[in-house]
Parts: structure tokens; sequence; C-alpha cells
């Protein structure tokens, strides 16, 4: 059975059409807007009863919940991550502070003195030597 180029030809222009047509009828059945169109009441009915079966269901409390205690989980592991980090910046800052007081001090302390017999008031030296009151 040998077939003609012609012949191919037009086969595969028959199965195209058959294709096409298979196409269009799906695309036409799947159009919800023009189902809407050609029957709006059955449309309107459908989408009621779709509505009175999500509520009845509850799940939007149920996912109401489940987003509050999502957040409240999320929210109390950032709260003790940001309570650490505030502490950490609170006790840098705390020790730039002191360590800024100690070298005024210690300036202070030089000046009247004089730089022979001057103690220092250190981070280091301030477990081992008690500081001078100014009052």
């Amino acid at each position: 059975m040998t077939e003609t180029t012609s012949e191919v030809r037009a086969d595969i222009d028959q199965t195209r059409a058959r294709i096409s047509g298979a196409i269009a009828e799906l695309e036409n059945k799947v159009d919800v807007a023009q189902r809407v169109k050609e029957h709006p009441w059955v449309a309107v009915g459908i989408a009621f009863g779709a509505g009175v079966a999500l509520s009845a269901s509850h799940t939007d409390v149920r996912a109401a919940k489940v987003t509050a205690e999502a957040t409240r989980e999320t929210g109390s592991r950032l709260g003790s991550a940001l309570d650490g980090v505030v502490a950490a910046l609170i006790a840098g800052v705390a020790e730039a502070v002191h360590n800024r007081i100690d070298g005024a001090v210690n300036e202070v302390v030089t000046s009247i003195r004089g730089s022979s017999g001057s103690r220092t008031f250190g981070a280091s030296s301030r477990a081992t030597e008690t500081p001078m009151r100014a009052d």
C-alpha cells in the first residue's frame, strides 16, 4: 500500500481539522464565562450552594485558628531572639560607657597626680582596686 504525497497531505489536513474541531469543542465546554452567560440562574444557584457548603464546613474558623497559633509561635521565637540581641547591645553599650568613664577618670587622676605615681582604673584593674570617689 504505497501512498502518494498528496494522499498523505490530505490525511494530515483531515487530522488537523478533526483536532481543531475537538479543541474548539473542549474550549467551549471549559469556557465558564460563556456558561454563566447562557445559564445565569444556574450559576447563581451553584455559587450560593458553594457558599453555604463552605460556611457550614467552618474551614475559615480553622484557618484563622491555625494562623493565630502560627503567629503566636513565631512571635514568641522572634521575641526571644530580639531579647537576646537587645541584651547583647545593652551590655556592649554599658561596657563602652564604663570604658569611657574609666578613661576619663584615668586622665583626671593622671593630670592631678602627675604621670609618675598614677594608678589606672581600667576594666582590668577594676576587680583589684576600688575607684576613687569625687564627692
